[in-house]
């Protein structure tokens, strides 16, 4: 049996399920192939709201045991119900899926539960308790990615786990161990830490988050440090012996440490295969990437491919605006992704976010800039709140003031991006950051004194 559909997604992740809804939106009858039995991808099921819902729910059983008391509140007979802990985390997933189901029913989307495998352009297979044909004019592929595991060190799913497994133990494991400083083992082990595990981070490079800023990622360190998280930088994992008394990490040319889970957070890796892209001519870059042009056009006419099947920052909204900007090129012939101005944000206590250009990246290009520092010390939102460590920084072009990059660490960095965010797509200077009324107090004045700051002239420091 064939059906026909204008465009047929295989995957339903915040690439795929948002781009289905807009195309639908611009008049496109749309099939979405998806192999899970619950819709939303990796970020929605595994990754991006379960890994909050605990990091929120860990912060306040931390801030119940250690910082209630500096706001004069004494608690006790405190205990910690890890299995409600995680039945609200799967609450709030179920929520969102069933929210996307319902979207899908709302714009018209039809829905193919399988795996879904090019077999030319224009034609998918479905395979699963149904199987199908579907024929379409367009094709999107938006599969995103998976766990990359070390070279010769496979998972268990039990002693030696990916970042699924470790949003569902079951109990705090004593010691745990995670391979990999960057933001899903920080976020992962922040998690486990607040909630009694020993966590120790061995990591490749000789710094946490490998690609922020390096005056951020000094700043991460140190505070992290302070919350009792321990970092063997510089560290290259050899081996992993796992036994009944834990798994060995073996390092080279360190003693190996003892752990009862260990957490491999390395990275992803774009998940192409049984697409059938080979039989149908579609490239891969060498790194396994899809290749696309400007448009997310593969090398194989009508096929696209957006999210983190293609190169790029590995980000639930980048993949979301993506998929948008394809299926309205699609459609009405323009569509566009700014890569300069797409946020990073790590959701640990503080927070840790990014745009744009870290200042060794304006180094090296050898473009001329200037640079405002604030700390969150001098705001008294953060002082109120008792969340008080931190910094901004604001980078802008020595010559034209553009804004070339914005870095925080410190509470709510993340929503407090947003405003840098919409300021750099619209091209602004540090000095309309600073002009701009912000509203007193609040955490984003730290902001506008980091504006201040770039030309010398901050009020509170």
């Amino acid at each position: 049996m064939t059906e026909t559909f204008d465009l047929t997604i295989i995957g339903a992740g915040p690439g795929g399920y948002v781009a289905a809804i807009r195309a639908a939106q611009l008049g496109l009858s749309v099939a979405v192939v998806e192999k899970e039995s619950t819709l939303g991808g990796t970020c929605l099921n595994v990754g991006c709201i379960p890994s909050k819902a605990l990091l929120e729910s860990s912060e306040k059983w931390k801030a119940c045991q250690k910082d209630l008391a500096l706001h004069g509140i004494t608690a006790k007979g405190l205990s910690l119900d890890l299995a409600a802990m995680m039945e609200r985390k799967r609450k709030i997933v179920d929520q969102l899926t069933k929210g996307v189901a319902f979207l899908f029913k709302k714009n018209k989307v039809t829905r193919f539960e399988g795996s879904g495998r090019i077999l030319a352009p224009g034609s998918v297979a479905v395979s699963g308790r149904n199987p199908v044909t579907l024929s379409s004019k367009n094709i999107l592929i938006a599969t995103g990615s998976v766990p990359a595991a070390l070279s010769g060190i496979p998972f268990d799913g039990e002693q030696v786990v990916t970042s699924t497994e470790a949003l569902s133990f079951s109990e705090a494991p004593k010691r745990l161990v995670v391979i990999g400083a960057g933001v899903i083992g920080l976020e992962l082990g922040s998690v486990w830490s607040r909630l009694g595990a020993e966590v120790t981070f061995v990591e490749y490079m000789p710094t946490v988050l490998p690609g922020a800023d390096a005056e951020i990622s000094k700043t991460a360190h140190r505070l992290f440090k302070r919350q009792g998280l321990r970092f063997l930088l510089k560290s290259k994992v050899i081996r992993l012996t796992p036994s009944d008394s834990g798994v060995a990490v073996s390092m080279e040319g360190k003693e190996p440490i003892l752990a009862d889970k260990v957490l491999v957070a390395v990275g992803r890796r774009p998940n192409t295969e049984g697409l059938g892209l080979e039989g149908v001519g579609v490239a891969l870059t060498p790194k396994g990437f899809i290749r696309v042009d400007d448009r997310w056009q593969t090398t194989v006419s009508d096929i696209y491919a957006v999210g983190d099947v293609i190169e790029g920052p590995m980000l639930a909204h980048k993949a979301t605006e993506e998929g948008v900007a394809c299926v309205e090129r699609l459609v009405t012939g323009a569509g566009h992704v700014n890569i300069d101005a797409i946020p990073a944000i790590v959701y640990t206590n503080p927070e840790v976010a990014w745009l744009g250009r870290t200042e060794e990246a304006l180094k090296a290009a050898g473009i001329p800039y200037k640079k405002g520092l604030f700390n969150f010390k001098g705001n008294g939102r953060a002082l109120a709140i008792g969340q008080s460590d931190g910094l901004v920084k604001v980078l802008a072009h020595e010559e034209t003031d553009r804004l070339l990059g914005v870095h925080i660490i410190g509470p709510r960095a993340g929503d407090l991006l947003a405003e840098a965010t919409v300021a750099m797509e619209y091209a602004a200077s540090s000095e309309d950051l600073a002009r701009a009324f912000h509203a007193h107090p609040t955490l984003s004045e730290a902001l506008k004194e980091a504006a201040l700051a770039v030309t010398g002239n901050p009020i509170h420091a």
